[in-house]
C-alpha cells in the first residue's frame, strides 16, 4: 500500500543551528525572568515538548551549574477532542519525578496553535498538585488561538494560514533537526 503524504513542504523555517541558538536565548530568558531558581522545574508535553524541556534543562545546567528537574506529561486522556482522535487513544506514561507543589513550573511544547493542548496539559498538571506558578514556553507560536492562552517564552512567532501546518522535527524523535512550514495536501 502506498501512503500519500498529507502535507507538502513549503519552506524550512529553522535549521538545527537556528533551533540551538533559539534554545540558548530561551535559557537566558528563563533565568532572567525566574526569581527563585531553586523552585524552577520543567515539564515537557509528550512528544516534542519533552526534548525541548530536556535540552533547556541541560543548557541551564551548563550556564548556572544547577540541575533543573524535568518531568514528562501525557495529556491524551485530558483532550477535549478525545473521541475524534481514536477509538482507543494511546496513553503513554506521565513521569514527573518530583512534587509540583510550590514549584515554578515551565510547561513546554513545540507549537502553540489553538491553545487546546495547553488547556489539557494544565488539567493534567493540576491533577499532580498545585504549583506556585505555571508559565508556558513554546518553540513556535503560530497564532489562531481558540482559548485565552499565551506563552511567556516564545522561540519564534510565525503567522500561518488555516491550510498551513508547522512541523517540528527533533533528532530524538524524528532522526532529523528542523522546523518546516507545510501546507495540507
Amino acid at each position: 500500500m502506498i501512503r500519500m503524504s498529507l502535507t507538502r513542504e513549503k519552506s524550512q523555517l529553522m535549521s538545527a543551528s537556528e533551533i540551538d541558538r533559539t534554545l540558548v536565548r530561551l535559557a537566558h530568558e528563563i533565568l532572567e525572568k525566574s526569581a527563585d531558581h531553586d523552585k524552577l522545574a520543567f515539564i515537557g508535553i509528550r512528544r516534542r515538548g519533552v526534548p525541548l524541556a530536556q535540552r533547556l534543562a541541560k543548557k541551564i545546567e551548563a550556564l548556572e551549574k544547577r540541575a533543573v528537574p524535568v518531568g514528562i506529561l501525557d495529556i491524551n486522556l485530558y483532550r477535549d477532542d478525545l473521541t475524534t482522535v481514536d477509538i482507543k487513544p494511546v496513553v503513554s506514561a506521565t513521569d514527573i519525578p518530583f512534587s509540583v507543589h510550590g514549584k515554578d513550573i515551565i510547561l513546554m511544547d513545540d507549537v502553540l496553535y489553538t491553545g487546546r493542548t495547553i488547556r489539557a496539559a494544565l488539567d493534567a498538571l493540576f491533577d499532580h498538585g498545585r504549583p506556585a506558578r505555571v508559565q508556558l514556553l513554546v518553540l513556535i507560536d503560530r497564532g489562531h488561538r481558540e482559548l485565552p492562552i499565551e506563552a511567556r517564552f516564545v522561540g519564534r512567532a510565525v503567522q500561518t494560514t488555516g491550510s498551513e501546518i508547522i512541523e517540528v522535527k527533533f533528532q530524538e524523535i524524528d532522526g532529523m533537526e528542523k522546523v518546516l512550514l507545510c501546507e495540507k495536501a
